[in-house]
């Protein structure tokens, strides 16, 4: 992994994640094949960043290398005013998939990672965690007794139970129905504004990342690069018809389907 001189100097610029100048290549059949070109972005403690691409553009290449779960081949990665040099308690991470352990209660999935923690530490860790997310009353079902969206609580709890600074998101509510997704999109952002975590989500869905999102990381197809970050209004964005919302929407729409029979069909739609 690339190294930097400044590692463990204060948070430069006070960016409790800064990247810079990232490129990370894999091999496929043996030749190395580009997925992020030259990636800047710096984010502020308490931030909700939201970013969207095509898929395999390299946006969850990029939050695993954030979390410190991929290497990369150079650049500058700094989390929490370090070098990433691998995951870290002080980061935590919920993917699409809850990878919830089947044969654990719920209360036990979410206090998994706190194993240094006394008996009655992890026990009042967990409560609280379960009763920010709404899981009050269910810490000892199974997760096979669960519906999606409330495994996905669960995940969220676990990833919160270690107090983070930085919890990474890579499409959590992917795989929900419509309007169990529009009810976690409420939850996650609440539980955000009261925690003041920095959160960052890779989402597919536009509409999720004007909603959530302070900033908007917009990345191109691969090799995957920062093709603009967009600023959301707090107002504009969490009106979801609303002009100013609409107007975004357009605005992201028209990166993926310029030039193209689409882009006619999309502005149709706005």
């Amino acid at each position: 992994m690339a190294s930097d001189s400044k590692k463990g100097e204060k948070k430069k610029g006070g960016y409790i994640i800064n990247v810079e100048h990232l490129n990370k290549q894999f091999l496929v059949d043996k030749k190395p094949v580009q997925v992020l070109s030259d990636i800047n972005l710096q984010i502020k403690k308490g931030e909700f960043i939201t970013i969207v691409g095509h898929s395999g553009c390299g946006k969850s290449t990029l939050l695993k290398i954030m979390c410190g779960l991929v290497d990369y081949e150079d650049g500058i990665v700094e989390r929490n005013g370090h070098a990433v040099a691998g995951p870290g308690p002080k980061c935590g991470m919920v993917f699409q998939d809850h990878r919830l352990l089947p044969w654990l209660k719920i209360k036990d999935n979410v206090g998994f990672g706190l194993k240094n923690l006394s008996k009655e530490e992890r026990e009042r860790n967990v409560k609280k965690h379960l009763e920010l997310v709404g899981l009050n009353g269910f810490e000892n079902s199974y997760p096979s007794q669960l519906s999606g969206g409330m495994s996905q609580r669960a995940a969220i709890a676990r990833g919160l139970a270690n107090n983070p600074t930085i919890l990474l998101l890579d499409e959590p509510f992917g795989a929900l129905d419509a309007l169990t997704r529009i009810q976690m999109q409420k939850e996650i952002l609440r539980i955000q504004q009261e925690e003041k975590t920095t959160m960052v989500m890779v989402t597919h869905d536009i509409d999720e990342a004007i909603y959530l999102g302070n900033r908007i990381v917009v990345m191109s197809a691969r090799p995957g690069k920062i093709m603009e970050i967009i600023n959301v209004s707090p107002v504009d964005g969490k009106r979801r018809d609303s002009a100013g919302f609409a107007a975004y929407k357009k605005r992201i729409y028209n990166y993926f389907f310029e030039n193209s029979e689409e882009e006619e069909e999309t502005r149709n739609i706005l």
